[in-house]
């Protein structure tokens, strides 16, 4: 990858020699100089039909998508003939309800207060000895209130009131703390404008801006809450994660909005600008930036963790304050083509559409060298929908957009970026084809001559009779069903609904504890299923409210009017009060 921008100013300077002086030396300068233009276009082209051979399913796609408007599944003249239902499926909703109280009750039974839940063993834990911040509790009040749980709802507000405290002698991650916590408290402050949130979000707010104090203004991976003090990641030499740094924006500006206090928003936007300025040339991002020089480190180039929300946040920002900030548009534009151009691939039989990584590997030299790993983690599950949501936002035609959306209401990128998300959606439902329904933590693709022996085009690593590797878990993740609700909502496709009730069903059949709450499952492919004791907080705050608005009518939370944080946390869009933006 690296090479690239080198390969480029050959070429240029080879143009720019060609000359009209007729010596010979002249003369043989410039039969040197076609010569190795002649060996640099060869290889292009080489490159090219490698690339081809190994995508052609992928680009054969692309193309009858651009000549017929469809793309395996999806056909825009046929689906705008299609007859648009998004009110709500209240029988599958209030399930959902009635999962989230049992989940709640089991919680508030054996942990009220503790960071984390423990079903099998009927108990809580914190993330620190010197205590916890609510983190189960804070991150699920907004469920309680978008389902009017008002009972629950009730006794959540009053620890909030009452029991919950930052002052806490231990360091806590600041990306989580952010999302969860912060985006909890604001989120709770929106739907109910009960003052008691706001207080205590400028209460936590003031504490982790303290971890932005590095030479450029990167947070730093922890803070210390009581002493408002910024922690080194020590596990990853100092460095800071891409998608952490970058997924603080949309909770520190609307406490900025809220507030009119600037300092949030100022903090927030520089890590933007500092991730602006670091551009490589390929347009993506490694998952790792120095926090003292504000260059992103060598290291792995993905779509999961480490590197998920900070393509999600560009689209986000671009939206939460009203399309106001055009400099979002411009880096969401240039990510997404740089995902098309070196992620996004296609499975050999089955035509899946999935996304890979890019790992370095350095040789015997020490020269770094790229290599392609085809593997794609849950967490990418996120990214049809906002693909989706993308290609009727930056990628639109004009000031409406359908739904679902017609050929000619988006632009060229719009289509590609829509097709892109429905395809990807569509091989997050494939990995669920498993003996639980559940899908993998992380699954890999089949490659020509890779010798792996699988019924799909996907498979989990490493699994096999009695080995159980981490990839195989599912630990309630909301991804998938993330995506589900936002192409429902995009097209009112009553499939997404039946994917959903499906995922919903086999947590239900897999997942539920007896005595109450839910766990996640070591190996979905395995029956009997064996369970981890553990209740993730985002099965409560992401996956079930997620679900819940997959069958709400489409006035509940509408994305017209709101942005969801990467924690699931709708915020509304505003139009910003103050100078934003740079260059």
């Amino acid at each position: 990858m690296a090479d690239s921008g080198v390969r480029k100013r050959k070429n240029a300077k080879s143009s720019e020699d060609s000359g009209n002086n007729d010596s010979a030396a002249e003369r043989a300068r410039k039969d040197s100089d076609a010569a190795i233009l002649k060996h640099v276009l060869l290889a292009v082209v080489i490159s090219a039909s490698i690339f081809l051979y190994h995508n052609w399913d992928y680009a054969r796609t692309f193309i009858r998508a651009k000549t017929r408007g469809s793309i395996e599944g999806w056909d825009f003249e046929a689906k705008s003939k299609m007859s648009v239902d998004l009110s709500a499926d209240a029988p599958k909703r209030d399930a959902v309800v009635a999962a989230f109280k049992y989940a709640w009750s089991a919680y508030e039974r054996d942990a009220m207060g503790d960071d984390e839940y423990h079903p099998i063993g009927k108990s809580g834990s914190n993330l620190t000895d010197a205590g916890g911040i609510g983190y189960t509790v804070v991150d699920s009040i907004d469920t309680m209130l978008l389902m009017g749980v008002d009972e629950e709802y009730a006794r959540a507000r009053k620890w909030v009131a009452e029991g919950l405290s930052f002052d806490r002698q231990g360091n806590f991650n600041t990306f989580e703390t952010t999302i969860r916590v912060l985006g909890g408290l604001l989120s709770a402050y929106d739907l109910t404008h009960d003052d008691i949130y706001l207080e205590r979000a400028k209460d936590l707010g003031d504490r982790l801006i303290s971890a932005f104090s590095t030479p450029m203004g990167l947070p730093l991976s922890q803070i210390n809450l009581a002493k408002r003090e910024g922690v080194p990641d020590q596990d990853n030499r100092g460095l800071v994660s891409t998608a952490e740094v970058s997924t603080l924006q949309l909770e520190l500006k609307y406490l900025s909005y809220l507030t009119d206090e600037e300092v949030y928003w100022e903090k927030a936007e520089n890590v933007m600008k500092v991730i602006k300025d670091a551009r490589i040339p390929t347009g993506l991002a490694s998952i790792f930036l120095d926090p003292n020089e504000g260059k992103f480190a060598i290291g792995p180039i993905r779509l999961g963790s480490r590197g998920d929300s900070y393509y999600e946040y560009l689209l986000k920002q671009y939206i939460q304050t009203d399309r106001a900030e055009p400099v979002y548009r411009e880096m969401y534009d240039d990510a997404m083509t740089a995902v098309h151009t070196h992620l996004i691939r296609k499975s050999e039989t089955e035509g899946l559409t999935y996304t890979t990584e890019i790992i370095p590997e350095r040789d015997r030299q020490g020269k770094i060298n790229w290599r392609m790993i085809p593997k794609q983690d849950h967490l990418v599950c996120f990214f049809g929908g906002s693909l989706m949501l993308g290609a009727v936002t930056t990628g639109a035609a004009g000031d409406h957009v359908s739904v679902p959306p017609r050929e000619d209401e988006l632009t060229a990128q719009g289509k590609r970026d829509w097709l892109t998300g429905v395809e990807l959606v569509r091989t997050c439902m494939a990995t669920h084809e498993t003996a639980t329904g559940l899908s993998p933590e992380i699954v890999h693709f089949r490659t020509p001559n890779d010798g792996i022996t699988s019924e799909h085009d996907w498979y989990i690593k490493g699994a096999r009779p009695g080995h159980t590797p981490y990839d195989a878990r599912y630990i309630l993740r909301p991804e998938t069903v993330e995506s589900l609700f936002i192409a429902f909502r995009l097209t009112g496709d009553p499939q997404y609904r039946k994917w959903g009730w499906g995922i919903f069903e086999a947590i239900e059949k897999h997942c539920r504890i007896e005595s109450g709450g839910y766990a996640s499952v070591l190996n979905v492919d395995a029956l009997p299923v064996e369970l981890e004791d553990k209740m993730e907080t985002f099965l409560m705050s992401e996956t079930l409210k997620y679900l819940y608005l997959l069958f709400s009518d489409d006035s509940v939370v509408p994305l017209s009017k709101y942005v969801f944080n990467t924690e699931a946390h709708p915020f509304p869009i505003f139009h910003p009060t103050i100078r934003t933006g740079f260059s």
